[in-house]
């Protein structure tokens, strides 16, 4: 049975569970090196798992190759994805215009140029890195406008299509680039939710925001999302947090979740990436300073119990649901690409291992799916600072909200 969509309507609805999905095989060279049968096994062992969604990503410049001009192959490859997922009993959410992923930022070549680079990622675009700048989204309405269209194209080519669950406007789009000004962010939500709104009544919308759009003002937050959007989604991750009690520490989560929904006035909240990378082997230990990534990787066991930890944190908080980083592993031929090139823990995020064997943590997963959304009171009395204090110096206030909310008193202890 195919998930509700979220909403506002209260408690009756199920948490939903979710993943994010590449293949294993291809990385993010999915689109391109497209294989049905191999997409329609992946979609059937997630939904046999207890998922009931799948968030996948339309790279730019495989779906629009130049500005004026959305690949109708694509579009049909996206269509075939949708039909595969509706028969599965799974919803999709298409993430437009990425854009950044896992520790580079893929750029169609005509909207590079510009100024805009944040120097911890890599570039890649036309296959291969470039030193090049980013043109702004924002303020540069070639590209606006190309977006424009790609938002149009691609919800038209959805509309009314039984799997679709909502579109997201990018994931993580701050590490590419950030509006010069909120009222230039503001336009853009506008513009870009408003092409798929025109092309699919229907249609819900969202945007991939994540942790760092938390911890600094970057001028789409969650309260400008929140104007343009029907629910809003976070992404975080204890291992890349200074401020995180350690890598499994699962209540940064819903401190996150229930952060945004402050932030934005009580707008709804699905948690929509939070994972870990894993290894077989014990002993490693997370070193935020190690260039690869390496030494971050996570004893399965473990990582399966922060899994369970978190989906429970997460239900609690109200959130509509939680969608795991990742589907798989990548297949050890890809590590030569960027980003895995270099980003070694970014190739063991994955549920299921490279050569398909199920980590422990699915366990966890199976054992929570079908719950009920838990929709009741929410305990904020350890924010002691308006909104718009803490949107001044969120670098000050979010680690010393996130002790206050370790030490609230937790309702049943004595």
């Amino acid at each position: 049975m195919l998930p509700d969509r979220p909403d506002a309507s209260g408690g009756s609805e199920r948490f939903a569970l979710g993943v994010n999905y590449w293949p294993s095989r291809t990385a993010m060279g999915w689109w391109q090196r497209f294989d049905k049968a191999e997409t329609d096994d992946d979609l059937a062992r997630i939904a046999a798992s207890g998922f009931d969604s799948v968030r996948l990503f339309l790279t730019w410049e495989a779906f629009q190759p130049a500005p004026d001009r959305v690949d109708a192959a694509m579009l049909d490859r996206l269509v075939a994805v949708a039909d595969m997922a509706g028969a599965a009993g799974l919803r999709i959410m298409p993430t437009l215009f990425t854009g950044h992923m896992s520790g580079v930022n893929l750029v169609p070549r005509w909207a590079l140029g510009g100024t805009e680079r944040d120097h911890r990622f890599r570039v890649l675009s036309g296959g291969g890195l470039t030193p090049e700048g980013l043109r702004n989204w924002y303020a540069d309405p070639v590209v606006w406008m190309a977006q424009v269209r790609l938002a149009g194209e691609a919800a038209t080519a959805l509309a009314g299509h039984r799997a679709l669950w909502a579109w997201d406007l990018g994931n993580e789009n701050s590490n590419c680039v950030r509006p010069p000004d909120r009222s230039s962010a503001g336009e853009w939500l506008k513009r870009t939710a408003g092409a798929i709104r025109s092309a699919d009544r229907e249609a819900r919308v969202t945007i991939g925001l994540h942790m760092e759009d938390l911890e600094e003002d970057r001028r789409l937050g969650p309260a400008d999302a929140a104007l343009a959007c029907d629910f809003l989604t976070m992404h975080g991750y204890p291992i890349y947090a200074r401020w995180a009690e350690g890598p499994t520490d699962e209540r940064v989560l819903p401190f996150l979740a229930l952060l945004t929904s402050w932030l934005a006035s009580g707008a709804e909240v699905l948690f929509s990436e939070f994972g870990l990378p894993t290894c077989r082997r014990t002993g490693l230990r997370p070193d935020r300073d190690d260039r690869g990534g390496a030494a971050m990787l996570v004893e399965e066991g473990a990582a399966a119990a922060y899994t369970g930890r978190a989906l429970a944190e997460l239900r609690a908080s109200g959130c509509l649901g939680a969608m795991l980083w990742c589907f798989a592993d990548y297949a050890p031929a890809t590590w030569g690409d960027p980003p895995l090139d270099e980003a070694i823990h970014e190739r063991s995020f994955g549920l299921w291992r490279a050569d398909g064997s199920p980590k422990p943590a699915l366990a966890a997963i199976e054992a929570f799916a079908g719950a009920a959304r838990q929709d009741g009171a929410r305990d904020l009395d350890w924010i002691d600072v308006e909104p718009e204090q803490f949107t001044a110096n969120p670098g000050l206030h979010l680690p010393r909200l996130y002790r206050r909310y370790r030490e609230r008193p937790v309702a049943g202890s004595t």
